[in-house]
């Protein structure tokens, strides 16, 4: 798998890039966002670890990019930055970032999200079959999702949050079951994370989002009435 690393400090992105080659993964770095872009689009690499601040083109408007673009949009994108105010990462994920990885980190826990992502886009293909909730329709095999009948893009994350959801209709799940199920994550996490994915989901879904319930204290569930 190749993992593309848009990071303009040339020391940390070589130190991540023998890392992940360490443990299999082809990488490949861009130092400046224009480029890193180019690459994204013309490479389609499996992922991209982003950072934030860059030069030429930020890390937020290259995941904006990404996401726009039909050829890429399902490309996982992993951030990684210096800024850690829970803004900086609601921002992060409300522009279709994947995951949020605040420096410094350790080795292991770029790992273990890097394994986690990869997971999720490639080896935990559902059995083909065909969900629905009300006006919202999943079709595993084609990965397509349908809204009112529209089509709607998802992110990777955001695909598996709504499948979780609808596999569970009616059935609650706390946030830690969502991180554990769809993230991969221990509940030491950041329970954030799945709050705002479920904002953005819900944006996408239109009207149909709102079948997405909200428990109060708890977390969520999908609910036909």
């Amino acid at each position: 798998m190749k993992i593309l690393i848009i990071e303009d400090e040339r020391d940390l992105a070589d130190l991540v890039a023998f890392n992940l080659h360490k443990e299999g993964y082809q990488t490949d770095v861009a130092t400046d966002g224009r480029s890193g872009l180019e690459r994204v689009i013309s490479e389609k690499p499996d992922l991209v670890i982003l950072d934030l601040m860059l030069p030429e083109i930020s890390g937020i408007e290259i995941c904006k990019a990404i996401r726009r673009n039909e050829s890429c949009s399902a490309i996982p994108v992993l951030m990684v930055t210096a800024k850690g105010e829970e803004i900086d990462k609601v921002v992060g994920f409300e522009v279709g970032a994947d995951d949020y990885l605040v420096k410094p980190f350790s080795t292991r826990e770029l790992l273990l999200r890097v394994k986690a992502i990869l997971r999720r886009s490639a080896n935990e293909k559902p059995e083909a079959k065909l969900f629905r909730a009300g006006p919202v329709a999943i079709d595993t095999e084609s990965h397509k999702v349908t809204s009112d009948g529209q089509e709607i893009t998802l992110t990777i994350t955001e695909f598996k949050l709504l499948l979780t959801l609808m596999e569970r209709l009616g059935r609650m799940q706390s946030r830690e079951q969502l991180l554990s199920h769809v993230w991969g994550y221990s509940s030491d996490a950041d329970t954030r994370t799945v709050d705002t994915h479920i904002t953005r989901l819900r944006s996408k879904l239109g009207t149909a989002g709102d079948l997405i319930k909200t428990i109060r204290g708890f977390g969520y569930k999908m609910e036909v009435e």
